[in-house]
């Protein structure tokens, strides 16, 4: 198995000494609700830890969440209640969302408002070492002390140096140099520390609950791209700093940042979907299916449209991996040539459409064996093998009447019926690809069209 490690930008061969790996993954600010940005980088990287379990690898996955920060303390503050349960309301969102999503939750979610003794202890260890300098009650990394900084973002000192700024207050001996201890404003949550009261900077806490939870050196720390500088840049000059040692993590893996359109999706610039609003409009299988159907490196633009194609798409895997055809006597379909193409996509860095596309052509294959009467039961066993490994549940969702709105569905599939006989099919798809958007499946036959909804 080979991952693209951005620390070196090429692909090179996973391992571990002992079998074991420990992964670290950067969660989410919990200042309000989280947006399917979040849920991509979440379905990723459960992929991950679903294929290194599969390979037979024992994993530790660690996910934190950065439940105190500026944005954190100005949300808290508009709503009127307090950092901790703001934190703790986003939270169990997330946690539902990303059930909903299939996503197998990390073994620990540990929050930075819960480790300040371990956050205090690594800056102590640094300042002691000459690594880092407290002023007015702040406490600064310095940069120039890490002779190779911007390694993983390839960023040389001459370009660092002018993008670097000093916010209104700070005193830097380097305008490069970030923040380790940050001293109390008036109204800010606040802790003890030997340099006064005051709470953690960002970059810290990612170190000082890796190492708490799986040591020094991790063998996967993961994130989105938008977190190489400055995050996970100033992540590796502190552990390596306060370790004296390297690397801080053997593989650093990042996802694709998606988009709306041009503009990457934020909060901060308020384009975004919500993970509930999408849940809302469509399955959390097509979801799943629409993430993976774009290599977790690249980046993915949000399109209602493509979403609801793999509304389509998942009722054709499910269609194949229906207990049915079993007492066929005709030859039997097996899976193995499959899933050795399967592995092979899985092996080259996680190439989940490749992989996919597996997937599709033994569902194919499936189908045409069932209607010449060939015995397709080892077929289906190796397509949900193969669709677990990748979370998609093919499993049939629990039906639903469709109540007060079965009149109109009807209604809606007569005028398909109509403009499809009248060769309108650019109209009769959008019909079914609208329906397919609001969870009512079409199932077209030789005896008409039926429907369902989930």
């Amino acid at each position: 198995m080979k991952l693209y490690n951005t620390l070196t930008g090429e692909k090179e061969e996973f391992t571990t000494a002992d079998g074991k790996v420990r992964m670290y993954v950067c969660g989410i600010t919990p200042y309000s609700s989280s947006h399917i940005g979040h849920a991509m980088f979440s379905v990723v990287f459960d992929v991950v830890r679903r294929y290194m379990e599969h390979k037979g690898f024992k994993i530790k996955h660690v996910q934190n969440f950065t439940d105190i920060d500026d944005k954190m303390i100005a949300a808290a503050n508009s709503r009127g209640i307090t950092v901790e349960e703001l934190a703790e309301e986003n939270i169990q969102q997330y946690l539902e969302e990303t059930d909903a999503l299939n996503i197998r939750r990390a073994h620990q979610y540990p929050r930075a408002t819960k480790e300040i003794p371990k956050i205090i202890s690594m800056i102590k260890g640094l300042e002691d070492g000459g690594y880092a300098y407290s002023t007015s009650g702040d406490v600064y990394f310095r940069v120039n002390r890490d002779e190779d900084y911007g390694k993983l973002s390839g960023r040389n000192a001459e370009d660092l140096l002018a993008g670097a700024r000093v916010e209104l207050g700070e005193i830097k001996e380097d305008p490069r140099d970030f923040a380790l201890w940050k001293t109390q404003k008036p109204g800010e949550p606040a802790w003890d520390s030997p340099w006064g009261p005051g709470r953690p900077g960002w970059h810290i806490e990612c170190s000082a609950m890796s190492m708490k939870y799986l040591g020094e050196t991790i063998d996967i720390h993961g994130g989105g791209q938008d977190l190489i500088f400055p995050h996970h840049e100033n992540e590796i000059a502190q552990s390596e700093s306060f370790t004296s040692s390297e690397p801080f993590a053997r593989f650093w893996m990042h996802n694709g940042l998606l988009s709306i359109g041009e503009d990457k999706m934020s909060k901060s610039i308020g384009n975004v979907i919500s993970v509930r609003q999408a849940l809302d409009q469509f399955s959390p299988a097509a979801l799943r299916l629409f993430f993976l159907s774009s290599h977790y490196r690249n980046p993915l633009v949000y399109s209602e449209q493509n979403i609801a194609a793999q509304e389509r798409a998942i009722e054709r895997l499910r269609y194949a991996a229906k207990d049915e055809g079993d007492s066929a006597q005709g030859e039997a379909i097996h899976a193995e040539s499959y899933q050795t193409r399967f592995t092979e996509a899985m092996d080259d860095d996680l190439n989940t459409p490749r992989a996919l596309a597996v997937l599709f052509d033994l569902s194919h294959d499936i189908n045409r064996g069932r209607e010449e009467g060939k015995d397709v039961s080892p077929a289906r066993k190796g397509l949900r093998e193969m669709a677990d490994i990748l979370g998609i549940d093919l499993s049939e969702p629990d039906a639903k009447s469709g109540g007060d709105a079965a009149p109109f569905v009807d209604l809606l599939i007569e005028i398909r019926s109509q403009l499809r006989a009248a060769k309108q099919f650019e109209i009769s798809d959008q019909i079914r690809d609208k329906l397919a958007a609001l969870g009512v499946t079409l199932e077209d036959s030789a005896g008409g069209t039926g429907w369902k909804i989930g």
